[in-house]
């Protein structure tokens, strides 16, 4: 097996022809490859590190099956799960643009291409969270454009992969994105698909002003902001979006699951709006008063600091009196 993925190019995996790399992620690299009828591809490989340990790759391909029977015209479609020699891949359509791509180029996008975008990511998310499904890392690098310019969802799975494996094995690997985590991530708490709906309003919030609203070279620091600190309001940064889009951003990034959107159908509502139809309140977003802020797994680390502290005093005066 190659550690390289250029070594993989020039190669068939199964009925692909791998043409060339366009990208990797934590535990994947991505190809362009061809069918043998000369159909185009993505084709995902799991990296050598995760396809040589059984348990991630049967989590991987388990994940990866369940994603391919998603069939709707806003998740993209996964053609095939499969393992050729060590490699383990997926094959899905491939799409020209990523939001990633165009955000890189284009910068901060018009107020209605966001809402375009937004409206189909709502579409897709809708079918999944229906079918019990949770994104877990939704961000721009897996929104794929296609040549339409219709959005898809790419990745479903991969995060709950590998999540379920940490949780099984204890092994130390980083679940989602640290810039698009939900605060109930940050804090290692349970999620459903109210955490995906936090995602896409770091996203959103991201295609109207070129930045995300937290950021931080420390991950604890980077989570806390995520629990607490409000975001700065959107149309400080560019007040020519609408209040309207502004309110959607703001319930999507509200700190309490309660108090997000609690269905795509909610989201895809608010997106359809005309703006005349109701009026659109001012956004205030507060940050949580210290002593409601739920700290979860920060406050469970400062217990464990407190507890050791008691037991090296308890053995000190031990040790003293013998």
């Amino acid at each position: 097996m190659t550690d390289a993925p250029t070594d993989l190019v020039g190669q068939s995996l199964g009925p692909y022809y791998l043409e060339r790399l366009i990208g990797q992620g934590g535990v994947a690299w991505v190809f362009v490859g061809r069918e043998r009828d000369g159909t185009p591809v993505a084709v995902k490989v799991l990296k050598p590190r995760y396809a040589g340990d059984e348990p991630f790759e049967a989590r991987f391909r388990n994940e990866s099956e369940t994603a391919a029977q998603l069939e709707h015209p806003n998740i993209i479609r996964i053609r095939s799960v499969a393992k050729s020699g060590a490699h383990v891949y997926f094959a899905m359509d491939l799409c020209p643009d990523s939001l990633s791509a165009r955000l890189a180029r284009e910068g901060p996008l018009p107020e209605v291409d966001i809402l375009r975008i937004a409206g189909d990511i709502a579409r897709g998310l809708g079918f999944a969270h229906q079918a019990g499904l949770i994104h877990r890392d939704l961000k721009p690098d897996n929104i794929l454009l296609r040549s339409d310019g219709q959005a898809v969802i790419a990745d479903f799975g991969i995060a709950r992969a590998v999540s379920g494996y940490v949780a099984s094995t204890g092994v130390n690997m980083t679940i989602g994105t640290p810039q698009y985590i939900s605060p109930e991530q940050a804090q290692g708490r349970a999620i459903d698909q109210r955490a995906d709906f936090y995602g896409l309003g770091i996203t959103l919030y991201k295609a109207a002003t070129g930045e995300v609203p937290f950021t931080h070279p420390e991950w604890f620091e980077l989570a806390r902001m995520h629990v607490e600190v409000p975001p700065p309001p959107l149309r400080r940064k560019r007040p020519e979006m609408s209040k309207r889009f502004e309110r959607v951003v703001a319930t999507c990034l509200a700190k309490h699951p309660d108090d997000r959107y609690q269905t795509a159908a909610d989201l895809a509502a608010d997106l359809g709006d005309s703006g005349g139809a109701r009026p659109a309140p001012e956004v205030e977003i507060r940050a949580v008063p210290r002593a409601q802020r739920p700290w979860g797994l920060i406050a469970a680390i400062a217990a464990a600091v407190i507890v050791l502290a008691v037991l090296a005093a308890a053995l000190i005066r031990r040790a003293g009196a013998g």
